[in-house]
């Protein structure tokens, strides 16, 4: 029987963001170079993506580079730019079978001009789409998120458009670029690892976390169906009692 079996389709989690990790280690293990293990990985999120969108899962968001990850090698950059290419030109017509719209969260600005046009290309083709929100981390971290949030705060104080009073959750949460997509509700980590590295740390103050020893090119949409599965089993309190909810 499919853990699938399992879901109850009433506690679904609205949003699942997910650490795609050990594409490299995954390609090691077969004695290939690591662009194998991204090609392998793109294959784990065309599966993922489609997976979450049958589930009703409303926001699926995938870390896919981080600003550390402009530190890695020029050609592994280079390569991983252009399969990023690749991919959005051969997947845009299946989000739009499949009703998923696209979104991004990071730096974009960073990107290589070419890379950043076929992107945000594809973020407008899909944007009248109304399925699965589909969110991808590119050139993101946390703390250049919230540092960036923090400037925009501080210029409108200073120019008079905002009040310190007003500076709360809720203001801080607006500024961010995750302003308008809901908190994930369970974050998973692929390959073992067990940190944050960096994503979402003011959004996933009261998620659930799954770490699963598989790579991300191992990782399968039954393994996804575990993880909800396992999500579904616990007890969100959000600093309360389990009397209290219960109550």
């Amino acid at each position: 029987m499919s853990k699938k079996d399992e879901i109850i389709q009433e506690r679904i989690p609205r949003h699942i963001a997910i650490i795609m990790d050990g594409n490299g280690r995954w390609a090691k293990k077969q004695g290939l170079a690591r662009m194998f293990g991204h090609k392998q990985g793109v294959t784990t999120v065309h599966n993922i993506t489609e997976a979450a969108a049958e589930l009703g899962i409303e926001y699926l968001t995938l870390y896919a580079f981080s600003t550390e990850n402009w530190n890695r090698p020029k050609e592994e950059v280079d390569a991983l730019m252009a399969l990023l290419v690749d991919t959005i030109a051969k997947e845009t017509p299946t989000l739009m079978k499949n009703n998923v719209r696209l979104l991004t969260i990071g730096d974009v600005n960073r990107l290589p001009q070419i890379t950043r046009e076929k992107f945000l290309g594809c973020i407008h083709e899909t944007s009248a789409n109304t399925g699965l929100n589909l969110v991808l981390a590119l050139s993101y971290s946390s703390r250049w998120e919230i540092i960036e949030a923090a400037k925009r705060i501080a210029a409108e104080v200073k120019a008079g458009t905002l009040g310190i009073d007003d500076i709360n959750e809720a203001s801080i949460s607006n500024h961010l670029t995750t302003g308008g997509i809901p908190d994930p509700d369970l974050l998973i980590r692929t390959s073992g690892e067990m940190r944050i590295s960096n994503f979402l740390l003011w959004q996933i103050a009261y998620s659930e976390l799954y770490f699963t020893p598989r790579l991300w090119p191992e990782f399968t949409t039954e393994d996804l169906y575990e993880a909800i599965v396992d999500y579904q089993h616990r007890e969100r309190r959000f600093g309360k009692t389990s009397e209290q909810l219960k109550s």
